[in-house]
């Protein structure tokens, strides 16, 4: 076995056929991963304590619909508060699964093969916190239905000029289409894991996933065509989506909301923080489970790259919403810029600007890009400063807009703090749970990859 030094440098064959994997040595190191590795404690610790983060979740939620969203800190003017700031947080982190797994495929990049199965996972867990706080919010969330045009006696219909309905179809669309591209990828590693399991239970259960797989070419043809085309479908989706969680603020005249920018600005600010949540999830996975064969330094300079490229249209977001508040002469607008830099929030306003814009100019030099230590404190800390910019977005706004008597601060409860924690531990122990049962490398397209590469440098 080859160690972590020697995937350090660029290669053509991103490391694949460096390390000696051939193509059945690939299906036995990933699939062991599911079929034959032990339980370990660090694994088994990470997953008690995400599952009792998860029962809190739970418990919170429950007791919300008990007693109401009194419990937040939310009040006049600020209505909304971390709910809604968690939900475009989580969706955003989300984004980064789908441009991996479909722009990336149809740019035929081959780096993404390393990351894009446990990377489209994280966005049906992002995707799935996400949906839940605009439930939470609705104040009656067991009526959530009701955001559904369907037949009913009550000739009840969506208001179509709320954003809450545009969030419904957006988020649920995503989540569908994610959900068929993920499954469709995942079908010939489920036959491989059906056909190497020894336990007759597992080769049941994986071979009813796989839907009849045996690898023929006019499956192999079929698959190939269906892939492509949800490769296509999902593709408008990166811009879409956030697009339109984004016009939640847009549509609005208040100041701070009222913005042009904010659909490009929110997508450029979704990939930014996706990125930086694959770079979480793949560094330790890669530690935990050895796969620095597959997980190489040259697929962590890549993820920086495009990190440090969204970072800088993020930051371009940010002197654009300045300049125009400015060059408006919206006397409102201005004071709500002005009360950022001074005001109650300043502190959060001055480290976001801190992490977002000045951290990510360390990934101009090629040392740190390749360094998994600090590429995993670098993305930690981009998910704290996206999260807070999403708090400023949504808060500050409300609490500063244009008659000073109806000016309040949003101060979050412990109740606030209980639901973010609760559900990154929900969304972690989901993937915990995920890489014991799934590969969480495609062991299709990383077999495609080795025998490219052969016949390449041959």
């Amino acid at each position: 076995m080859s160690t972590p030094a020697e995937h350090t440098t660029t290669s053509r064959d991103i490391g694949v056929l460096r390390a000696g994997w051939g193509y059945a040595s690939i299906g036995d190191k990933i699939s062991d991963l599911v079929l034959t590795r032990p339980v370990r404690w660090p694994w088994l610790l990470a997953f008690l304590g995400t599952l009792a983060g998860t029962l809190v979740f739970i418990g919170a939620t429950t007791y919300l619909f008990v007693t109401g969203v009194g419990i937040w800190g939310v009040n006049i003017p600020v209505g909304w508060g971390f709910a809604i700031a968690n939900c475009v947080w989580w969706i955003g982190i989300g984004h980064a699964g789908t441009f991996i797994s479909a722009i990336l495929l149809l740019l035929r990049q081959r780096w993404r093969t390393s990351i894009n199965r446990f990377a489209e996972a994280m966005t049906l867990f992002a995707a799935a916190m996400a949906g839940t706080f605009p439930i939470l919010h609705l104040g009656r969330p067991w009526l959530f239905y009701y955001l559904a045009p369907y037949p009913n006696r009550m000739n009840l219909w969506p208001q179509w000029r709320s954003p809450l309905v545009w969030d419904f179809f957006a988020i649920g669309t995503y989540i569908i289409v994610s959900f068929l591209f993920w499954y469709l990828g995942l079908i010939p590693d489920l036959a491989t894991l059906r056909d190497r399991a020894h336990a007759r239970f597992k080769r049941i259960v994986f071979g009813l996933m796989a839907l009849g797989w045996r690898g023929e070419a006019g499956q192999w043809a079929r698959h190939q065509t269906a892939y492509l085309l949800l490769a296509g479908l999902a593709t408008p989706l990166v811009v879409s989506v956030h697009s339109v969680v984004s016009l939640d603020f847009a549509i609005g005249n208040t100041p701070g909301y009222h913005s042009t920018i904010f659909p490009p600005y929110f997508v450029a600010g979704a990939l930014f923080s996706g990125f930086a949540m694959v770079l979480t999830l793949a560094i330790p996975l890669r530690r935990a489970f050895d796969l620095y064969d597959f997980i190489t330094a040259v697929h962590l300079d890549h993820a920086a790259k495009v990190l440090l490229a969204t970072g800088a249209l993020v930051a371009y977001g940010y002197a654009s919403e300045i300049f125009m508040a400015f060059y408006s002469g919206d006397e409102y607008e201005i004071a709500m810029t002005v009360d950022r830099w001074t005001g109650f929030y300043a502190p959060a306003y001055w480290s976001m600007l801190a992490i977002n814009v000045a951290l990510p100019q360390v990934l101009w030099f090629r040392r740190v890009r390749r360094s998994a230590g600090l590429l995993l404190a670098i993305s930690l800390l981009i998910n704290l400063g996206m999260w807070m910019e999403r708090v400023l977005i949504v808060v500050q706004s409300t609490s500063h807009d244009f008659l000073p008597s109806s000016w309040g601060r949003f101060i979050p409860t412990a109740w606030d703090w209980v639901f973010l924690l609760g559900s990154i531990s929900t969304f972690a122990w989901l993937f915990l749970v995920f890489i014991r049962l799934l590969p969480a490398i495609s062991i299709s397209e990383m077999r495609l990859l080795a025998r490219e590469s052969v016949k390449e440098a041959r």
